[in-house]
């Protein structure tokens, strides 16, 4: 916790900047009905403070549960190159409404990143914009690979995202002597999108000669999936790097990955969670297109499966917004993607409503999961000397998710219409609150995200 004066000097006095009374703690050691103190941003002191401080700023957390701040670890928020459809203000404005108080965000910008002026690029621009604090991926590509293991320590760098599909030009890396230079050149955890690029060429045709989005998920088949993941666990085992699986969608994968944890970590996304073929795409048609694809049912019910018996580290919303009008365009000419880090929080909250996830487990994979695999300072749990980000949540508040609700330049969720159970109340960062009552508050305040060193993670 803070060792300045003025600090000392309030926890003395029993003097807080923020203090939240009466809400039920999600602690390490379980839910507890207990107050929160905090100076300088982090957390001071627990317990039954109510008689006991006095503070600046009070909250009134009654009947609301209070959760370590969300952390969303996958998103991509367009800026710089591609702001008609997203930029750093808009997307951490939906994440602060939607409850998080972190995120991680993608190299697929224009330029890519891929060099520390990239970095320092974004790091610039989210400066007095951002609302919640943050950390930038940096691209491995054949470009950069033998500078990896010095880019991926850089201040405000997330780590190393590996494209094996789905992606172009300097950041596709679907080559096996490229990904073992990549791999071999660092170590920290390294996250990959596990696609065959080869396969998904040799089956595009498919998609063309249908121009229906339902052939989406046959078109990018288990198969382009499996294969590519399959071929990084085992290109990390030779080089000794662990792994992060970003967005798995297959019971094969679920099951060949649980056989792989000591190395590898896995990430799901509420879509794949939320929605199933093919009522997605007859319901939304390519406003329900992503990449990996939403698949049938039966693979939904694998990656909850996965979820329940703990294969499962990180829920990541895998914002990735395009206009309506890109979305529009005939397939497979529209974009993949989808906003997310809005509504990550309220459509997970619903399922923790209907029984399907517990309230422990949801933080698990919301925030000290996150904080855990990727070596996050100071954040993903509430105890004494942590960051005070905390999400504040009413479990019983029924809300309608609708487009106008969202703060994405693109203005549209495959959930328009949708009625949750759970919703965010207040989001804080730091000690400040950046969402009261529902509505943003304040300025924006989001800073760089620290890493431990990657040698102890």
């Amino acid at each position: 916790m803070s060792n300045s004066a003025a600090s000392q000097q309030k926890l003395a006095a029993h003097h807080a900047d923020l203090l939240v009374l009466g809400g039920t703690l999600m602690t390490p050691n379980g839910a507890a009905r207990i107050d929160l103190a905090c100076i300088e941003g982090r957390i001071v002191a627990l317990g039954n403070l109510a008689n006991l401080w006095s503070a600046d700023d009070t909250l009134d957390a009654t009947g609301l549960h209070v959760l370590p701040g969300v952390i969303d670890s996958q998103v991509h928020f367009r800026e710089p190159g591609l702001t008609h459809k997203e930029d750093l203000q808009a997307g951490t404005r939906g994440a602060v409404l939607g409850g998080v108080t972190a995120v991680f965000e993608m190299p697929n910008t224009n330029p890519l990143t891929l060099w520390e002026s990239d970095l320092k690029a974004k790091l610039d621009s989210a400066d007095g914009r951002a609302w919640c604090d943050y950390a930038f991926y940096i691209g491995g590509s054949a470009t950069n690979a033998d500078h990896l293991h010095t880019l991926e320590n850089l201040p405000g760098c997330a780590g190393v995202k590996v494209f094996m599909g789905s992606s172009f030009g300097d950041l596709l890396a679907d080559e096996d002597e490229v990904l073992r230079r990549i791999l071999r050149n660092g170590k920290r955890r390294l996250a990959v999108h596990a696609e065959d690029e080869a396969r998904l060429t040799e089956r595009k045709a498919l998609a063309e000669a249908s121009g229906n989005v339902r052939i989406h998920p046959h078109w990018r088949d288990v198969e382009s999936a499996f294969k590519a993941t399959r071929r990084i666990v085992g290109i990390a085992a030779e080089t000794d790097r662990r792994l992060h699986v970003l967005h798995v969608t297959t019971a094969e994968e679920m099951a060949f990955l649980a056989q792989h944890k000591r190395r590898v970590s896995v990430e799901v996304t509420p879509h794949h969670l939320n929605m199933h073929a093919p009522e997605c795409y007859e319901r939304l048609g390519s406003f329900a297109q992503m990449n990996p694809p939403v698949r049938e049912q039966h693979h939904q019910q694998a990656l909850w499966q996965a979820i329940r018996d703990g294969v499962v580290d990180v829920i990541g919303s895998d914002h990735a917004p395009h206009t309506r009008e890109e979305k529009a365009k005939p397939y497979p000419q529209c974009p993949s993607g989808m906003t997310g880090v809005q509504t990550l929080l309220p459509t997970m909250l619903n399922h923790v409503n209907a029984g399907r996830l517990s309230l422990q487990r949801l933080v698990d994979l919301t925030s000290a999961g996150p904080a855990r695999i990727f070596g996050i300072e100071g954040k993903g749990r509430i105890a004494l000397g942590y960051d005070c980000d905390l999400t504040l949540v009413d479990l019983n508040a029924k809300r309608v998710i609708s487009n106008e609700w969202i703060a994405s330049i693109s203005g549209w969720t495959p959930y328009d219409g949708m009625q949750v159970t759970g919703w965010p109340i207040h989001t804080v960062i730091r000690g400040t609150l950046a969402m009261r009552d529902e509505a943003l508050n304040g300025t924006p305040q989001g800073k760089k995200l620290q890493f431990l060193d990657a040698t102890l993670t």
